[in-house]
């Protein structure tokens, strides 16, 4: 009981008396309205957006925060006014946000990569001089390169396939030296593209159909297609219409700007030229490639560009030739060459292209056709015979990144039957699209199940959806045209917009998992390596739409931020449209350079919501032209 006692006298003794409870209630209070007034500037009530006649901003930014009580009145509007800027004085030695000029007006075609004066300095022999040559570091533009005077949109497609204004590509040169041959035609203020050709004075459309009649361009198993020495594209441009993509590719010539034409036309193309390098495309890719009298001397270097077709044709691929030597018993003289020496030149080509075990299709009037074996069983036979050219040994088929060309064979994946395609069989188009690829179901693409493919697709589409509900005019028909994805992986952003007038450029980083692009041609889409350190092989101007997608996590640690931005701004039309997409922390650097480079841009949120670091920065470049003040 004393115990007991004690116990309860102790727990009365601290208990505190109604005045000490009076006491602290009115000190906390005290002390909570000295803090409301200190921090408040007073009690006035701020007025709401409502009230202001202001309405929510489309973009929001969501904080968190603990908290250890909650109170039952509606919180004090937080303060964003800056109480602790630097006066007038102090910010005269701050340091200012670079703003990047004009470059001179002499750049306003460059190509960085392709810049005809540092050309001059490597060997003519086989066009070396005009392979990818890019500037060393201290010969890098740190400047924005111009638009031509008078530039404006290009003509929304499928006008833009017949014809461009003048001004955004001002030269000449093609309308005098191809006037005979219908390439194209100055009328007023306007180029205008009749689809001639060379070889097809009555038209690309007539041609192709020539062309349909020898192989089955029409039934979907016909999809990718390469035009080697493309002239302003025609032939990939007519092909369009039959759901057929060609890659258009041509050096950077006296032929000039044939590139940059083809871009402004709305058709796929890149500078590019067979040389000592590789073709910078996977191996297996393209169900057809293409020479109209393109000049390339393909009976010479042991066939070492005959080999290289080879060795990006698909299993059963098609290679088709017209002009200079077929049908040359009827073209000798217009040619200006002797019937011996062409059919000198006929036969060399027809044996490089037996060696290859190639089988000639068909002949017919100024077309050859020749087809690539589904599988290498018969043609490894053969090398126990003829052992020239031998197969390549121990050489990355799909490695095309300043990868020197060899006169050896690249071999085909490895059958079991002599009726099963190597590598795998293909769907027909559109079903390839969104079916699993043969490198990615066979188990040969590693650490990518058919799951994560499917699963990759659905996502794409998702955020193709976010896109065009934050990008008002990416879903109206006329905008954007050419399309660029930076970092395109298995093509997931291009093959949702599949079904949109437009088309993507699907390029796959040098220093990631570069294996992708063979997936990628595999889906029916198409693109190109490419290393963000150095510039793309295209003109100023050439892309409507730019999608980077972690790019500048990718190379963060490899080249400076401003020298991707500047590349990107070089190929952005005028009033183009750039979509960023990484970490929030890394946009915000990114905006903070952009906003010195004559862009709007704007920081939204992930399409799973605000609390995802991961975030989208849209740009918008602005119009400015040679001469302007702003310059």
């Amino acid at each position: 009981m004393a115990v007991g006692a004690k116990l309860h006298l102790s727990s009365a003794a601290r208990r505190p008396t109604l005045p000490q409870l009076l006491a602290v209630a009115l000190l906390c209070s005290a002390s909570y309205l000295a803090g409301v007034w200190h921090h408040g500037g007073g009690f006035t009530a701020a007025p709401s957006a409502a009230a202001a006649g202001g309405s929510p901003s489309p973009v929001s930014i969501a904080t968190t925060s603990s908290v250890a009580c909650v109170s039952p009145t509606p919180a004090a509007p937080l303060d964003f006014a800056a109480h602790h800027a630097a006066d007038e004085a102090e910010a005269k030695v701050a340091p200012a946000r670079r703003a990047y000029g004009a470059c001179p007006a002499k750049y306003s075609e460059y190509t960085p990569c392709e810049d005809v004066e540092r050309s001059l300095r490597f060997p003519r022999d086989r066009l070396v001089y005009r392979e990818r040559h890019c500037p060393a570091e201290g010969e890098r533009l740190r400047c924005l390169v111009p638009a031509p005077k008078g530039y404006r949109n290009p003509f929304p497609w499928p006008a833009s396939r017949d014809v461009a204004w003048f001004a955004n590509v001002p030269h000449k040169e093609l309308t005098v030296e191809k006037a005979v041959q219908n390439w194209i035609h100055v009328e007023g203020d306007k180029f205008r593209f009749p689809g001639g050709g060379t070889m097809f004075p009555h038209g690309a459309g007539a041609y192709i159909d020539d062309i349909g009649n020898l192989i089955p361009l029409h039934d979907g198993s016909i999809r990718t297609a390469l035009d080697t020495g493309c002239g302003v594209a025609s032939w990939g441009a007519y092909l369009l219409s039959r759901n057929i993509l060609a890659m258009s590719f041509a050096p950077r010539d006296s032929h000039e700007a044939q590139v940059q034409f083809a871009l402004e036309r709305g058709v796929p193309a890149m500078i590019g030229v067979l040389a000592s390098n590789r073709l910078t495309y996977p191996a297996r890719a393209f169900d057809m490639a293409h020479c109209s009298r393109c000049l390339i001397p393909w009976q010479l270097y042991d066939g070492l560009y005959l080999i290289e077709v080879d060795r990006i044709l698909r299993p059963g691929g098609y290679w088709i030739l017209s002009g200079p030597p077929i049908n040359w018993k009827k073209h000798s003289k217009g040619w200006q060459r002797t019937r011996e020496d062409l059919n000198a030149e006929q036969q060399a080509i027809e044996s490089v292209a037996k060696s290859l075990c190639w089988k000639k299709i068909k002949e017919v009037g100024d077309i050859a056709i020749w087809q690539k074996p589904t599988n290498h069983i018969h043609c490894k036979a053969l090398r126990k015979v003829a052992k020239s050219p031998p197969f390549c040994s121990n050489k990355n088929p799909d490695a095309a990144w300043y990868e020197k060309m060899e006169a050896c064979i690249t071999p085909l994946p490895e059958v079991s039957d002599i009726k099963e395609v190597a590598g795998g069989e293909l769907k027909k188009w559109p079903q390839r699209l969104t079916a699993v690829p043969p490198r990615i179901a066979s188990g040969s693409f590693e650490g990518v199940t058919a799951e994560m493919f499917n699963e990759d697709t659905k996502l794409w589409k998702k955020r193709v959806g976010h896109y065009k509900s934050v990008v008002s005019q990416f879903g109206q028909k006329g905008r954007y045209r050419n399309l660029l994805d930076m970092n395109a992986r298995f093509g997931g952003f291009a093959a949702a917009l599949a079904g949109d007038p437009m088309w993507v450029m699907n390029m796959v980083p040098t220093i990631g998992n570069s294996t992708t692009l063979g997936v990628i041609y595999e889906r029916g889409l198409i693109g190109n390596y490419q290393d963000w350190c150095e510039g793309m092989s295209t003109y100023p101007r050439t892309y409507d739409l730019i999608h980077a997608d972690s790019v500048f996590s990718l190379y963060k640690d490899r080249c400076e931020m401003d020298t991707i931005l500047l590349e990107m701004d070089r190929i952005l039309r005028p009033e183009g449209t750039v979509i960023i997409r990484d970490d929030v922390d890394l946009l915000v650097k990114i905006k903070s350079v952009a906003d010195g480079m004559r862009w709007n841009s704007q920081i939204v949120d992930h399409e799973d919501g605000p609390l995802v670091r991961e975030k989208l920065l849209l740009v918008v470049k602005t119009y400015w032209t040679l001469g302007d003040e702003k310059q």
